[in-house]
């Protein structure tokens, strides 16, 4: 079978959800007339296939997780919101009176970003965006499981450094992730192992995803637990100075820079 043509996954699906949820613009059709529902596939290099409705990344403030809601009320000053999708979280910071800048690698994620009322985008890698913008910020956001962007064990302290060279004085991240080891499936337990034996963190997933005829490239996403988060920072010049775990194995970490 062929390889699936690179492309903007993400936008392409999130522009579906839009149209499915507000009945703007094209949809995708199960036969007839009917809208299909948008799922999100997630291929992990084990050869695991998981699937998920990609709507919730246009959810509204009264259909998200208490954590997201607890974690906005530590946004303070200018914010930088990463990997920021369709704006559902930036959307509701920007109706709050705050400066905030939406920035994603996806350009389809940001149009509708932007169709949606964010009136501060950018398209561009955090490593991009630091080495261009004059703009310093006072919280960044990395909400929605974002902390995985940070990638690996070798990649953090660059994305952490690029994160310190947007910041002001005194600056926080807000992150939100997932302990991976609060389980026993034993083909997440097996997965873990496999890491290991790797040299990886053993919550270090390898993903591309997939929508309709298109694929992303391969790339790394991290679920850490907080002892690992801490390990990370330790030669950053962030601090983990407080965290959230209410709704455990889901937990928001909170950042200073020193």
């Amino acid at each position: 079978m062929e390889e699936p043509p690179i492309g903007d996954v993400f936008g392409e699906m999130v522009r579906d959800a839009y149209a499915v949820r507000t009945g703007v613009g094209p949809r995708p059709l199960a036969g007839g007339r009917l809208p299909r529902p948008v799922i999100e596939i997630i291929e992990r290099d084990d050869g695991l296939i998981n699937g998920a409705p990609a709507d919730h990344y246009l959810g509204e403030p009264d259909e998200w997780p208490a954590h997201d809601h607890r974690a906005l009320r530590l946004c303070r000053g200018q914010v930088l919101d990463i990997g920021v999708g369709a704006g559902r979280t930036a959307l509701e910071v920007q109706r709050r009176g705050q400066a905030v800048t939406g920035l994603d690698t996806s350009a389809g994620a940001i149009e509708i970003a932007r169709r949606r009322g964010l009136r501060d985008t950018v398209v561009a890698t955090v490593d991009a965006f630091a080495a261009r913008a004059e703009t310093r910020y006072d919280t960044f956001l990395l909400l929605g499981n974002n902390l995985g962007l940070i990638e690996s064990r070798e990649r953090a302290p660059i994305f952490l450094d690029a994160l310190a060279r947007l910041a002001n004085p005194g600056a926080r991240i807000i992150a939100q992730s997932t302990d991976p080891y609060n389980t026993k499936d034993p083909v997440h337990v097996s997965y873990h192992q496999r890491n290991r034996e790797r040299g990886r963190l053993a919550g270090q997933l390898r993903l591309r995803l997939r929508y309709r005829l298109l694929a992303t490239d391969w790339f790394d996403y991290l679920n850490c637990s907080i002892d690992e988060l801490e390990s990370l920072v330790t030669d950053s010049r962030w601090r983990l100075k407080e965290v959230d775990d209410t709704d455990f194995p889901y937990f928001v970490a909170l950042l200073e820079l020193t």
